[in-house]
């Protein structure tokens, strides 16, 4: 903490009123709402899989659907929906999916050491879903990255506490449902969790291969999906894909020396992610810098890549505000985050097929920012505390409180 300075996050650890948390509540319940009254199936994407489902059922293959991007287990998983009727399908999954980035939010804030009474637990998530578009895309479409969205968190949150067994089960049942956080395999490599490991590969692949048994296809995802994932051949898709890959076509540039300039840009992604780790600071910014670092490389090269798998990393990123040196407390994190803003209109990106751009730039900028954190000296390990003021005694009821810092975090003089 610099000496004589205040810092925020004495103030934003401190209790919510009950104003704050009806405030949060109408901001949560409005995108829900607006999903149940325009949706069917709780929204496009979340019908593609229980369309995949109702088509198992009727004893065809869910992957003759090209759009339907999931392992064999979310057919599965998706069967209990084809017995609800439409009505309730249109209020319960825009609920659960708010529900599931709100818990996602408050596995963020533990590992941040936040309190989830705290006035950053309600702004925060308030913030995010007022003030980010992608959340309120992901909630109308009923997309199933929430499922990424709520256990990269819980899983970073039982690995800062040494349950790494556990956050590897956590994460192999979220690639059960859809393998958007695979590339979290090599977090464990580079933590030299060999049996956390074994457990994140041995869980999706006893699903997958115990649900392929049920389809008529069994290798279907191998066979028709993976080309699918690793080319990108849907010229509809490709107008809301993020990716470099994607997106440097459409500006003139050919598609081999795209997918080079993405390939490499993940590539660089990773390796910084390699060094943030192994500089072995104290505290909880280790493990999210590496996880996002990882995620947001990973989302440079994917295909498809979306604006709302943006919503894996930046809460995250986002509860790491109290922290001194924390990328959220980068301007360039702030600036990368101006496209998303709702109603925001710029000149020639009015259409929905061309936010894309915006969406590339968003991707590429917050990439950018958590690489860089590793070239960062370790700054102040220490959490959010209660009370963080000038260094001088002041005469204030907010000097008396006493300051939070969490567990493991080192603690520095007052």
């Amino acid at each position: 903490m610099t000496t004589g300075k205040s810092d925020i996050s004495g103030w934003l650890v401190r209790p919510a009123t009950w104003h704050l948390w009806a405030v949060l509540a109408a901001v949560l319940a409005a995108p829900a709402a607006h999903a149940a009254r325009t949706t069917a199936d709780g929204g496009m994407d979340n019908a593609i899989v229980v369309r995949a489902a109702r088509t198992w059922l009727a004893g065809g293959s869910p992957y003759d659907d090209p759009h339907f991007l999931y392992l064999p287990g979310a057919v599965l998983a998706a069967a209990p929906q084809t017995l609800l009727p439409p009505g309730a399908l249109r209020v319960l999954v825009p609920v659960t999916v708010t529900a599931c980035l709100a818990l996602g939010w408050a596995c963020a804030l533990r590992l941040h050491g936040v309190p989830l009474h705290s006035r950053f637990a309600a702004l925060g998530l308030a913030g995010l879903a007022a003030g980010f578009a992608p959340f309120g895309h992901l909630v109308l479409l009923g997309n199933w990255t929430v499922t990424a969205a709520l256990a990269l968190p819980l899983c970073l949150l039982l690995a800062g506490r040494g349950r790494w067994v556990a956050a590897g089960a956590v994460v192999g049942a979220a690639v059960t449902l859809k393998p958007l956080l695979a590339p979290m395999a090599l977090l464990f490599v580079l933590a030299r969790r060999w049996r956390a490991l074994g457990v994140l590969v041995l869980v999706p692949a006893a699903a997958s291969a115990a649900a392929a048994l049920a389809l008529p296809d069994p290798t279907g995802f191998l066979t028709r999906t993976l080309p699918f994932l690793l080319h990108g051949d849907d010229g509809f898709v490709r107008l809301y894909e993020a990716s470099p890959a994607a997106v440097l076509p459409r500006l003139g540039t050919p598609r081999p020396a795209a997918g080079a300039v993405a390939l490499l840009a993940a590539a660089a992604g990773v390796l910084c992610a390699r060094r943030r780790w192994r500089r072995a600071d104290p505290g909880p910014l280790r493990l999210v810098e590496t996880s996002t670092g990882l995620m947001l490389s990973v989302f440079l090269v994917s295909r498809p890549s979306y604006d709302h798998y943006l919503l894996v990393v930046l809460p995250l990123l986002l509860a790491g505000l109290p922290y001194p040196g924390s990328a959220a407390r980068r301007p360039w994190f702030w600036l990368a985050l101006v496209p998303q803003l709702p109603g925001l209109t710029w000149p020639y990106l009015e259409t929905a097929r061309r936010r894309a751009f915006k969406d590339a730039v968003t991707l590429g900028v917050l990439a950018a920012t958590v690489a860089r954190q590793a070239f960062r000296p370790g700054g102040d390990a220490a959490g959010p505390r209660r009370g963080a003021g000038p260094a001088h005694p002041v005469h204030s009821k907010e000097a008396a409180i006493p300051r939070f810092d969490p567990p493991g975090a080192p603690r520095y003089p007052a």
